[in-house]
């Protein structure tokens, strides 16, 4: 056994070897040291290598699926390795032989199907991808779902399209791997290098034509050879981790590189898309506008959102089928109310053509296409927009597939086929009979004993079972001559005669009881013959079937947006192919949100207009840290991300031309690992959207140049947005401290000043969180630290420096100067709280009883008063 273990091992070295044996899959040696200490299991050991103890640990396979999950996200690959013969097969080939093993599946964070493993509301992509000369190709799928997907791009935009995807493995030749291992690194996508045979584009050819069973690529697009090179490195990594068994890939969907807003990685975590700072999806956009109700509609809100579209007629398409939603209340809420009840019928269809599947995956299939009908039939007397009437059409045509599976299945199936009882009484005449045998064996014996005596006449004759005849039938001697003699003799077939009884047996006695015997094993088999045949009926028509679960997807996320539109006053943005950028009332979701839930404060809206038919279009804001800059900046991209992904957006009214990138440089922190500070991160992200910008973007900038000296920060951040006005010639908000920029304003076409606007009241600052024309006169910077909590002493103390820096600034004095002026701080120690002297009007308040005053005595009263707060 171990020398078969070897074998298997060196094979799958680079994966931790999950090795059947009976009830459990057992890991040896360096395999068993990892696994126990990843899984948090007892390492125990089994016989000797080389004199050697043998390490070993086990885990039930039944419980298999989650050790896989904790194994993955810990970043090891699992060879699962099965019995592919019982032991009484093995001994067939001699009394020594081993049952034979193989290695079924190779189980990678991209190649995951089970429901246990994956997040229902997320996709779950492979990627690979290819340098061809000078081309380069990006193809992903999900297995889970059967989606296909390729894209021609430049090796600068990997990034972005990798930051867009997220998805959990890239596979690579190794020989480029070095090259993109950092930037794999940043994203934090597990990185897979195959042999360079992989992405052979002649070979990749014959494997996508073998997949599809086609003669040529023609029929699904024109494709270069990077392209082709991705999508067959990507086939024959399937092919080597599922063991050949192929999942049900649709044909490949090439995408262009400028079909969608190109959106780099720093911008995605700047504004939360879909996780927020910390890691999570909760806080995050997504987290907020999120009311889908089936897990095929959130993975398509959260490719929506990530992938928001620059088509006008795509991005009206959706506004319209929105906005229809929105005015039929009735039909939408009905149409949620079904959708509800609709299972996941990508994830059931890829598990089927996996051979993953079990009865819950027929049922769900089963479940999926009764919606699929009662949707069809709500929504059939109306007159949809375009992209509904298309998703509703892909919902029909289901009626014998659905009848099939309606007759034939039980309404709670088992997990497992190997469990039995998932087909419905009433389906297979022959397996009721199975099942009857196995479950009233005794009754049916008493009815063939009924039967039998009311032939014969015999009342006392008996059927009774023994380990030697089996069933057999008894009766006393005084009738044995009878039961010898014709007619009898030529039914019943003598068996055993004793001292006082005699016994027989009958060719259809004999057939029942074989029958008896074997009827739990015969309707075992006779349901997985069915649930072959049933998987078939459904396997036949994946195609359509994929179509119906992207119409319900569709649906599902229309309904949704309705929702929040209705339920959050969200407004119809008007979207177009201008340079428009006009909001009014604008509203930034997550703010609003958390607001409404904490404190049930309403978000404080602004307007925000960067119009320019030509040329930058740039608003310089200023204003105190804490007064909502940041929080004004995000809001409007993500408006703009929401517009044009075909949403209604968080405002009274929105115009908004169709922005190719978006860029936001909006906080920053260390990157440690690769010995960056905080400024050089900043530095690198500005450097990114200078560089690539175009006139059709919008760019968010916050404190660009604050990590560094003033001068030093002053000057980028007065090169930066010269250089976003003359040549990348974008719509920006710019956020700054540096005053002194406000003065561009002036100078250069299209820059106009804005400021947050507070209130100092008593040495405080109030912030009143609206964006007005105009520049701010302060930073209010030491009113936000007294806010924060700092010492008495030490905010004073800024006072006081504070002061003298201003002065000496107005005077043209030197830094030195002003040093040498200031007395040096020292901590003295807090002064004796003065006890406070009684005020005399309040100690005539005290001796005043309200309720005993009349209306004259309170009018002198106030005399009193008045008269008694000037002593």
């Amino acid at each position: 056994m171990m020398a078969q273990y070897l074998e298997i091992k060196e094979a799958h070295a680079d994966a931790l070897l999950f090795y059947r044996m009976g009830d459990f899959y057992e890991m040896f040696f360096q395999d068993a040291v990892n696994a126990a200490e990843a899984l948090d299991i007892a390492l125990t050991k089994r016989g000797k290598h080389n004199g050697d103890d043998i390490p070993m640990c086990g885990v039930p396979h039944h419980a298999a699926e989650g050790y896989f999950l904790t194994l993955i996200r810990k970043g090891f690959r699992v060879a699962v390795c099965e019995q592919m013969e019982s032991p009484a097969e093995a001994k067939k080939r001699g009394s020594k032989s081993v049952v034979r093993r193989e290695v079924v599946r190779l189980v990678t964070p991209g190649t995951l199907t089970e429901d246990a493993l994956l997040e229902a509301r997320r996709h779950n992509f492979l990627a690979a991808y290819a340098e061809v000369r000078d081309e380069a190709a990006l193809a992903w799928a999900d297995i889970s779902t059967g989606s296909f997907h390729v894209m021609p791009l430049a090796s600068v935009r990997l990034s972005p399209e990798l930051a867009r995807l997220a998805p959990s493995e890239l596979i690579v030749a190794d020989n480029v791997e070095p090259k993109i291992f950092e930037l794999v690194s940043d994203l934090g996508i597990p990185l897979t290098p195959v042999g360079r045979s992989s992405f052979d584009s002649t070979a990749s050819e014959k494997r996508i034509c073998g997949l599809f069973n086609v003669g040529a690529l023609d029929a699904f697009g024109s494709f270069k050879r990077a392209e082709v090179s991705a999508m067959g490195a990507l086939i024959d990594y399937l092919e080597i981790t599922q063991k050949g068994k192929l999942p049900l890939l649709q044909t490949p969907l090439k995408e262009a590189e400028d079909r969608v807003v190109q959106i780099d990685a720093a911008t995605r975590r700047n504004l939360e898309l879909t996780r927020s700072l910390s890691g999570g999806r909760a806080g995050s956009l997504l987290s907020v506008i999120d009311r889908t109700v089936t897990p095929g509609g959130a993975r398509l809100l959260e490719q929506r959102l990530s992938s928001p579209s620059r088509s006008l007629d795509t991005i009206h398409a959706r506004l319209d089928a929105v906005s229809f939603a929105i005015d039929q209340t009735v039909m939408t809420n009905d149409l949620r109310d079904a959708l509800r009840r609709t299972p996941d019928l990508d994830r059931a269809l890829s598990r089927l053509s996996l051979d993953r599947g079990g009865p819950r995956d027929l049922a769900s299939i089963r479940n999926s296409l009764e919606q699929a009908a009662a949707i069809s039939g709500l929504c059939k007397t109306l007159d949809m927009p375009p992209l509904l009437g298309t998703a509703l059409q892909n919902l029909v045509g289901f009626e014998d597939l659905s009848a099939l599976l309606a007759a034939s299945l039980v309404a709670e199936p088992p997990l497992l086929a190997r469990d039995g009882g998932f087909i419905a009484t009433g389906y297979d005449p022959e397996l009721d009979e199975a099942r009857l045998l196995r479950d009233e064996g005794r009754s049916v014996i008493a009815g063939f004993q009924q039967k039998y005596a009311k032939l014969t006449g015999i009342t006392s004759l008996k059927i009774k079972h023994n380990n030697v005849l089996g069933y057999f039938i008894e009766t006393t001697a005084t009738h044995a001559e009878k039961m010898l003699s014709a007619p009898f003799s030529e039914t019943f077939i003598h068996r055993q005669t004793t001292a006082n009884q005699v016994r027989f047996t009958t060719v259809e006695l004999s057939e029942i009881e074989t029958k008896i015997l074997n009827a739990g094993n015969l309707a075992l088999s006779i349901e997985k013959r069915l649930y072959s045949v049933l998987s078939d009926a459904i396997l036949f028509q994946a195609a359509h079937l994929n179509a119906a679960a992207r119409g319900l997807a569709e649906l599902d996320l229309t309904a949704s947006l309705a929702d929040l539109a209705r339920g959050d006053n969200w407004c119809l943005p008007r979207v177009d192919d201008s340079r428009a950028f006009d909001i009014s009332g604008g509203r930034h979701p997550v703010v609003e949100n958390a607001l409404r839930q904490q404190s049930g404060d309403s978000f404080v809206a602004n307007d925000c207009v960067l119009n320019a038919d030509q040329g930058a279009a740039i608003w310089l804001l200023t204003g105190p840290n804490m007064a909502g800059k940041s929080t004004f900046l995000r809001q409007n991209a993500l408006i703009a991300l929401l517009a044009q992904m075909g949403s209604y957006v968080p405002a009274e009214s929105a115009h908004i031309g169709t922005i190719s990138q978006l860029f936001s440089r909006v906080g920053a922190s260390d990157d440690l690992a690769r010995g960056r500070s905080t400024f050089m991160v900043e530095m690198v992200e500005t450097a990114a959207i200078l560089n690539q910008a175009d006139d059709r973007a919008l760019v968010i900038l916050d404190e660009i140049g604050r990590g560094t000296a003033t001068y030093d920060g002053l000057s980028i951040a007065w090169a930066t947005l010269e250089h976003l006005h003359a040549s990348n010639k974008s719509r920006a908000l710019f956020a700054t401290h540096y005053h002194e920029l406000t003065a561009l304003a002036g100078k250069l076409k299209g820059v106009e000043n804005a400021t947050v606007a507070v209130k100092e009241w008593e040495g405080e600052v109030i912030f009143l969180h609206e964006v007005r024309k105009g520049a701010a006169d302060r930073s209010y910077g030491v009113q936000v630290a007294q806010l924060a909590g700092l010492p008495a002493t030490v905010v004073e103390r800024a006072r006081v420096v504070l002061e003298q820096l201003e002065q000496n600034e107005r005077e043209g004095g030197k830094q030195k100067a002003l040093i040498d002026d200031l007395p040096l701080f020292s901590i003295a120690p807090p002064a004796p709280t003065p006890i406070a002297k009684a005020s005399p009007a309040v100690e005539l308040l005290d001796t005043i009883q309200p309720d005993d005053l009349s209306p004259r005595d309170a009018l002198d009263l106030i005399y009193k008063l008045k008269e008694a707060s000037r002593t």
